[in-house]
């Protein structure tokens, strides 16, 4: 890498030295502020002149992204290297990561000005880890032993490895919705035909037309916007403390992995519709109501459209169990517990053919009290 480069990307690394010993000061959950792990200095965090976390206008920000996106800038090259400034090691930023540790010396790392970059949707708030390590591995071992069909070993020996904490980032979206559905309403009623041996009860559908118009209101609708990551287990991790975010500054990323987003903005936002729709149809099959629904159309607007980019705690780890590896997340902000574990097949076998003798036993029982 040229001399020039080497010093551009230098001065974008930034640490956060304690005023009393020098040492790198790291975010301490305890206390919610910076704390020096040597000598216990604490240095508040600094939000003097930073704006308060708040609703962004959507087609605003498309309009600039679209602007700044024919600069040509490569604000987010592919990689990054800086120099450490505690022992002078390397490290390197790959892809969306912003925030490390080096990997010599173990001291926080982060490149500067990254999550405000004039090409990039700049970061408003952040939800600092709350939970801290210990608390985040004793609600994994009260989630193992809670699989009850979970091998024995298993749910013995618990989960071992290192939890990683690393700020996911999100997008929120806030919309004023106005619906309009046409649809049917199904109602059941039961007919006796047939005679004799033949005579039983039929269920029949009476239907009756169903329309109308509402409006709904949806506040921080949450998408992740970071690629590569257990879907499911992240969106189970839902909902977050979102009132307890502060405005983004990075020192509360200091001593924490960090990631930028992979989700453009725009497309954050056909996720965060396509979930409004789904909440929609929902609510247009309640509001036809009867026993079942038809729904022939559902026209919404979407007004007043708003945005927040956040970061937002997670504890990961992953851990091998047999021949596999599993992933475990931990919401660091509520503690909730969602992960792959292995199951006990055999525990499973017996569980099923309990149900069946269980099953064959009511079944003798009724025929009997029928026969009687």
């Amino acid at each position: 890498m040229p001399p020039a480069a080497t010093q551009d990307l230098e001065s974008q690394a930034r640490v956060f030295p304690c005023e009393q010993c020098g040492a790198d000061l790291t975010f301490h959950i305890g206390v919610q502020s910076l704390k020096c792990p040597y000598c216990g200095h604490v240095k508040p965090l600094d939000t003097e002149g930073v704006e308060a976390v708040g609703e962004r206008d959507l087609q605003a920000m498309l309009t600039r992204v679209a602007e700044r996106r024919g600069e040509n800038r490569n604000d987010a090259a592919d990689f990054r290297e800086v120099s450490c400034e505690s022992c002078g090691g390397t490290v390197r930023f790959t892809g969306t990561l912003t925030s490390s540790e080096c990997a010599y010396c173990g001291a926080p790392l982060q490149l500067d000005n990254v999550h405000d970059a004039p090409n990039r949707v700049p970061a408003d708030g952040v939800l600092p880890f709350m939970i801290d390590r210990d608390k985040a591995r004793g609600n994994l071992g009260a989630w193992v032993r809670s699989r009850w069909f979970a091998p024995n070993a298993f749910k013995a020996r618990g989960v071992q490895g290192r939890f990683n904490g690393v700020y996911l980032p999100y997008w929120t979206f806030d919309s004023m919705t106005t619906t309009r559905y046409s649809g049917q309403r199904g109602e059941h009623y039961t007919v006796t035909v047939g005679s004799g041996k033949n005579r039983r009860t039929v269920t029949k559908t009476r239907w009756y037309p169903a329309s109308g118009t509402f409006q709904r209101f949806f506040d921080d609708v949450l998408i992740v916007a970071a690629t590569g990551l257990p879907e499911k287990r992240i969106a189970a991790l839902e909902p977050w403390p979102l009132a307890q975010c502060v405005p983004f500054t990075p020192q509360v990323l200091a001593g924490f992995l960090a990631r930028t987003y992979d989700v453009p903005l725009d497309e954050g936002f056909t996720l965060g519709k396509s979930r409004m729709d789904g909440a929609l149809e929902v609510e247009v099959r309640e509001r036809i109501g009867g026993d079942t629904q038809i729904v022939d159309s559902i026209n919404s607007r979407y007004d007043a459209v708003t945005y927040k980019h956040l970061l937002l705690p997670v504890w990961m780890l992953a851990y091998r169990y047999g021949e596999k590896s599993y992933q475990v997340v931990v919401n660091a902000g509520t503690g909730e517990v969602q992960g792959d574990r292995p199951y006990s097949w055999i525990k499973i076998a017996l569980a099923v053919i309990g149900g069946a003798i269980a099953a064959g036993v009511i079944a003798w029982f009724v025929s009997q009290s029928g026969g009687g």
